[in-house]
C-alpha cells in the first residue's frame, strides 16, 4: 500500500538516508560504549563502568527510535555491522585504550551523533517532518548532555 503521510517519496527517501547514517553512528556508538564498560580499568573503575552501562543503555533504546523511523517512513533499516561500518562517521576502537581515552573517545562519539543528526534538519524543515525532528531533537539534547559529563570527568 502507497505511504501518503504529507512527504513525496524522494523527500522520505533522502531523510530515510540521512536516519541511517545516524543509526550506523548510534549503534556504533553504543558498541563502543558497550566495550569500554566491559574493559575499563583504573581508579575511576567503578564510576566508568556504571556511567558506561547507562550510556549503553539509553544508545540500545535510540537504535530501535531511530530504526522504526526509518520504517514508518517506508524504507529498510540497515541492521549490519557492514552496513554500519559503510556508513558511520565513527570509527571501531581497535585495543583497550585506558580509561581517559575511553572518555575522550567516547566525547568524540557523542559530538559526532549530534552533527550528523543536525546535518538532516534542512530537509526535515523543507518538507515539515516534524515527528523525525523531534526524535532528532531530543537525541541532540541527549548527546550533548552526555558528551558534556564525560569532558567534565576529564577537567583538571
Amino acid at each position: 500500500m502507497e505511504i501518503d503521510i504529507g512527504i513525496a517519496e524522494q523527500d522520505r527517501a533522502a531523510i530515510a538516508e540521512g536516519l541511517s547514517r545516524l543509526l550506523a553512528d548510534t549503534y556504533t556508538l553504543y558498541l563502543k560504549t558497550h566495550n569500554f564498560h566491559w574493559n575499563v580499568t583504573g581508579p575511576m573503575f567503578n564510576t566508568l563502568h556504571t556511567m558506561f552501562e547507562t550510556q549503553y543503555t539509553e544508545l540500545a533504546v535510540a537504535v530501535d527510535d531511530i530504526a522504526e523511523r526509518i520504517r514508518a517512513l517506508g524504507f529498510p533499516a540497515p541492521g549490519t555491522y557492514t552496513a554500519y561500518s559503510k556508513l558511520s562517521s565513527i570509527k571501531e576502537q581497535e585495543g583497550i585504550p585506558s580509561a581517559d581515552e575511553m572518555i575522550k573517545l567516547l566525547v568524540e562519539g557523542q559530538e559526532a551523533v549530534v552533527r550528523t543528526a543536525r546535518g538532516i534538519f534542512p530537509l526535515l524543515e523543507k518538507v515539515s517532518d516534524e515527528p523525525t525532528a523531534d526524535l532528532l531533537t531530543q537525541r541532540m539534547q541527549i548527546h550533548e548532555k552526555t558528551a558534556w559529563m564525560l569532558r567534565s570527568l576529564l577537567a583538571a
